[in-house]
């Protein structure tokens, strides 16, 4: 390979109101991670979100809904020798949410200690730690 390729996401550190953070992993890998997705060309990234989480979770959520945290970047966990660089959002939710589309498993975890899971690095590196900040801290 002869270089690195950066690959641009939208992704969202969902949380409820007991501290949990939702993960998920999509059908065919082993890492969880948030969720989230490619951006269309044009697209900008709150309405790339909004369109993933109404894809992977039946969510339906508007762009003004969402938290913008920063932009967050990478070793892809499912695509090898790439960088994933995201653009990352909060969202506290208080209804049940479900896995649709791509994602074969959807499970909510102590982000100060999420277990025995493989999570992909921008999860286990940079979000998780983001859950005990504010502003999305619990308490």
């Amino acid at each position: 390979m002869t270089g690195n390729k950066q690959i641009r996401i939208a992704a969202a550190i969902i949380t409820r109101s007991d501290g949990q953070t939702l993960l998920v992993r999509k059908a065919g890998t082993s890492a969880f991670m948030q969720p989230g997705g490619k951006m269309e060309p044009a697209e900008s990234a709150g309405h790339a979100l909004c369109r993933e989480l109404h894809e992977e979770l039946a969510l339906s959520v508007e762009p003004d809904e969402l938290l913008y945290l920063g932009q967050y970047s990478a070793v892809a966990a499912n695509e090898p020798g790439n960088t994933v660089v995201a653009e990352v959002f909060h969202l506290r939710v208080t209804s049940d949410v479900f896995p649709a589309a791509e994602i074969e498993d959807a499970m909510w975890v102590n982000p100060d200690a999420p277990g025995d899971l493989v999570l992909a690095p921008l999860t286990r590196d940079l979000l998780l730690p983001l859950c005990a900040k504010p502003p999305i801290a619990v308490g």
